[in-house]
């Protein structure tokens, strides 16, 4: 019998974008993908909290070739140069790539694609396709693709859940279920390593003022005997937290169910 805890996730607005990056094969799609959402785990840190949406066929992309959806979160007024440094230092360079709009329902686009034209020192191109405004910016390679403008959306970042086991062992296996469960759903990411985040933190320090987070000592099993607050109960021995950022509360709230079922 599996016990649940009706509690609460400290959920929070980060502005989203949406963007689908295509290549001449699905290895180099997903290369670009990888490296474009690295260290972006949490914006304790980082410069935004990123991840992979979902894989697309190239049968539903405009320009037919194989996709892959990522999606980024950041202030409103970080995200344009979040997306303007990653995508030109990561899909830009990464070979036979390009890069579409994908935010559903945006509230506001941003003109990243418009502002990368200039990496083309003059010599670029704009162009249509399949209705789409893009630019064309030759490099070494050939053309990279581009779309003009990138929707945003004011998104939902930090739903979460905790998974607590016997061991590890077990517990790796159970929020590995519920990750998989949740990566079938659209419009959502999970940003730590392989969805799961091992060392949840708390706001600032019980004794190092100059600490922004530190470990959450509450749902550390290992000091369940040194600290009068432990929230760990008898024969805990391990604890996993799933982050889930999405483009609105509802498709958060479905990933969370999903997740816990």
């Amino acid at each position: 019998m599996v016990e649940v805890e009706d509690t609460f996730a400290e959920a929070f607005n980060l502005w989203a974008a949406r963007v689908l990056i295509t290549a001449a094969s699905e290895k180099w799609a997903k290369i670009a993908a990888s490296v474009v959402t690295g260290y972006a785990t949490s914006t304790i840190a980082c410069d935004a909290e990123a991840g992979i949406d979902k894989f697309v066929p190239s049968s539903e992309t405009p320009d037919g070739r194989p996709g892959v959806i990522v999606m980024f979160f950041a202030s409103k007024k970080n995200l344009d140069h979040v997306l303007l440094n990653r995508i030109g230092q990561c899909v830009l360079t990464c070979p036979t790539t390009a890069v579409f709009d994908a935010m559903e329902n945006p509230e506001m686009k941003f003109d990243t694609g418009a502002k990368m034209r200039y990496f083309g020192d003059g010599f670029q191109k704009k162009s249509e396709l399949a209705g789409r405004t893009i630019y064309e910016i030759p490099v070494m390679e050939g053309i990279f693709k581009m779309e003009a403008e990138l929707g945003v959306r004011k998104g939902v970042a930090g739903g979460n859940f905790m998974v607590l086991a016997e061991d590890w062992e077990k517990g790796l296996a159970a929020t590995e279920a519920a990750v998989e469960a949740i990566q079938k759903i659209d419009n959502v990411i999970l940003p730590f390593p392989g969805g799961i985040c091992r060392s949840g933190s708390k706001v600032g320090s019980l004794k190092y003022k100059f600490m922004k987070a530190t470990t959450n000592h509450k749902l550390c099993p290992t000091l369940r005997e040194q600290v009068e607050d432990s929230e760990i109960p008898e024969g805990v021995g391990s604890a996993y937290e799933v982050v889930i950022n999405g483009t609105t509360l509802d498709v958060v709230k479905q990933a969370m169910r999903d997740g816990i079922k």
